[in-house]
């Protein structure tokens, strides 16, 4: 058996921020399985006649079930194909990548897994701040902000969610941030701590919003919106 699976971070969603080895793999790619925010422009550099297969998992829309993804991938390889699975900023946050790793395993199919552009970085460039700042932000965190019910995960450890010291980067969490922020004000967040919710990062529509935690967590209680979105709090968040 010859099929080979390449886990191809594509970054935040801008063509140009992909790295030189992850075009290569999509122009040699026989079959490209992509999610939602890794389509569009990006699979222009996937050669003619590749299969493209969208799986992507979006909340609240009708998705593919995770082991129908990874049997897709074991599939295609077995049939000696040279497979891109496609996910959005890097595969290794939050991208659901162990399982389907996991998959690969058992077939006893070779893989590689190369690292894209994490969209919390994007989300800090395009909001003009670094992740980090020299004496008030020593410590970077990132969390989803949701579990696979699509609740707030109940193992959160607020103790260093609520660390004022720290830039922390939220994951999925629009629909649970005003749950969240009520347990880390508990915890000792100050309530006017600067925020932003990053939106559509380095795409077309990409809406960068400066608040308060407060301020973010009202708003999102009103209208969580449809665009995919990341939320920075914490003193590097301040302009």
């Amino acid at each position: 058996m010859t099929g080979f699976v390449s886990f191809v971070g594509s970054g935040p969603g801008d063509p140009e921020l992909l790295t030189l080895k992850a075009v290569d793999r999509l122009k040699r790619a026989d079959a490209v399985l992509f999610d939602d925010l890794s389509s569009g422009p990006i699979l222009s550099h996937a050669r003619s006649g590749a299969d493209l297969v969208g799986v992507g998992k979006r909340a609240g829309r009708p998705s593919p079930k995770q082991h129908h993804v990874s049997r897709l991938l074991v599939e295609y390889a077995q049939m000696d194909q040279r497979v891109v699975r496609l996910k959005s900023g890097d595969s290794g946050l939050f991208g659901r990548l162990e399982e389907e790793l996991v998959a690969l395993r058992e077939a006893n199919i070779p893989y590689e897994i190369i690292p894209g552009i994490p969209s919390a970085c994007a989300a800090a460039a395009a909001a003009g701040i670094p992740l980090t700042r020299r004496l008030t932000a020593r410590r970077v965190q990132f969390v989803t902000g949701h579990d696979v019910s699509g609740q707030l995960p109940e193992d959160l450890d607020l103790e260093a969610l609520a660390d004022p010291s720290a830039s922390t980067v939220v994951f999925m969490g629009k629909r649970t941030f005003p749950r969240l922020l009520e347990a880390l004000t508990r915890k000792g967040l100050p309530k006017d701590t600067p925020a932003i919710l990053a939106e559509s990062v380095s795409g077309p529509d990409q809406q960068i919003t400066r608040s308060t935690v407060s301020e973010l967590a009202e708003q999102l209680a009103q209208d969580v919106g449809e665009k995919p979105a990341l939320i920075l709090y914490g003193p590097f968040a301040e302009s």
